[in-house]
């Protein structure tokens, strides 16, 4: 086993004195920036196990930040999560102390969305919401933007051009993943499901997409459809998966949006006695109960935790830089469950 460096091993790597670092370490007298600043990266280099605490010092007053969220279906198990991981992620930001205001959106609807973000606007230093990709959203973003408050989309895209940058998945590489698995593990050609939502989400847009490509390219022997919803309920997503799955050609079903569960539901009941391989977004305690009993084969995942920490750093960032004159996007790989390794 490596042996942990020691604050001689750092004094070493950074040029400086023991008692240089032990000032830094334990606040006993002031240390020069630059010399502060050498310290810390000596300890990055060397993997010093104290480092957080060598950035603190370096930074005795960080700024303060007040930081705002705007998450969807407080019931559901993957918001829930959601909001936890935001709040790791800002109360462990070790460059500013932070303060997160998460508000869980009563509806879809851009009203709704519009009030929310004119309220956290007139509260917080920059907002990251989950939202439609909707006109009167961008209006409200860019009024935002103006005032120099940054908005983030997270896991589907919105306000292109005008918000300051987009966090979450390839959605278009979720849908062709989806498309390569099934058309792996089915059992013979023939019809394949795609349930998705119009409500102008762009990440169940273009899941459908990529899902619809890569067998039009790579599996011409399927034939993709769509099924379309207006409404994101549990009973909707329920009495769509069950007409669809009672369709003696199909032989695989993707959840590309819509109530999960009420898909895993419609999938355990209809779908038992057929080999129909059902693909779904997210890890939740009724998809990973559904990967153990078969009901369905595969689950596309967000890694929250790496999300957050990423997306709070890019709000910090995006405050004490201004708003870029270039909006960009941070992809995050995805993760994979199989029934082998929940």
């Amino acid at each position: 086993m490596a042996k942990r460096p020691t604050i001689a091993d750092l004094a070493r790597e950074a040029r400086v004195s023991v008692a240089t670092v032990d000032r830094l370490l334990n606040a006993r007298l002031p240390v020069r920036d630059q010399t502060a600043l050498r310290v810390y990266k000596a300890a990055e280099t060397i993997g010093y196990h104290r480092v957080g605490l060598v950035e603190r010092r370096r930074k005795p007053n960080p700024p303060r930040y007040r930081l705002g969220f705007i998450l969807r279906k407080p019931a559901q198990h993957f918001y829930q999560e959601f909001a936890r991981e935001v709040e790791a992620a800002v109360n462990a930001a070790q460059a500013f102390h932070g303060t997160s205001r998460i508000e869980f959106a009563p509806s879809d609807v851009p009203g709704d969305l519009v009030a929310l973000l004119q309220e956290l606007g007139g509260r917080c230093n920059a907002i990251a919401m989950v939202a439609p990709d909707h006109p009167t959203i961008t209006a409200a973003v860019e009024e935002l933007r103006a005032k120099g408050i940054p908005v983030f989309s997270l896991l589907s895209d919105f306000a292109a051009g005008v918000r300051e940058g987009y966090v979450g998945l390839n959605n278009r590489k979720v849908g062709r993943t989806a498309a390569w698995m099934l058309s792996k593990l089915a059992k013979r050609p023939g019809k394949v499901a795609v349930l998705a939502i119009n409500e102008r989400y762009q990440s169940h847009e273009l899941r459908e997409i990529g899902f619809r490509s890569y067998f039009r390219e790579n599996a011409p022997m399927f034939d993709p459809f769509d099924v379309f919803m207006d409404i994101e309920t549990r009973r909707m997503t329920y009495e769509a998966t069950r007409d669809v799955v009672r369709e003696p050609e199909l032989v695989g079903f993707y959840v590309a949006g819509g109530d999960m569960d009420g898909a895993i539901s419609a999938l355990r009941k209809e779908g038992e006695l057929r080999d129909i391989v059902a693909i779904v977004n997210e890890i939740t305690p009724q998809s990973r109960a559904a990967l153990a009993d078969g009901t369905i084969t595969m689950a596309v995942a967000t890694p929250l935790h790496r999300l957050c920490q990423e997306l709070t750093m890019l709000m910090a960032r995006a405050i004490e830089t201004g708003c870029a004159k270039t909006p960009g996007q941070t992809f995050l790989p995805f993760d994979i469950y199989l029934p082998e390794n929940i």
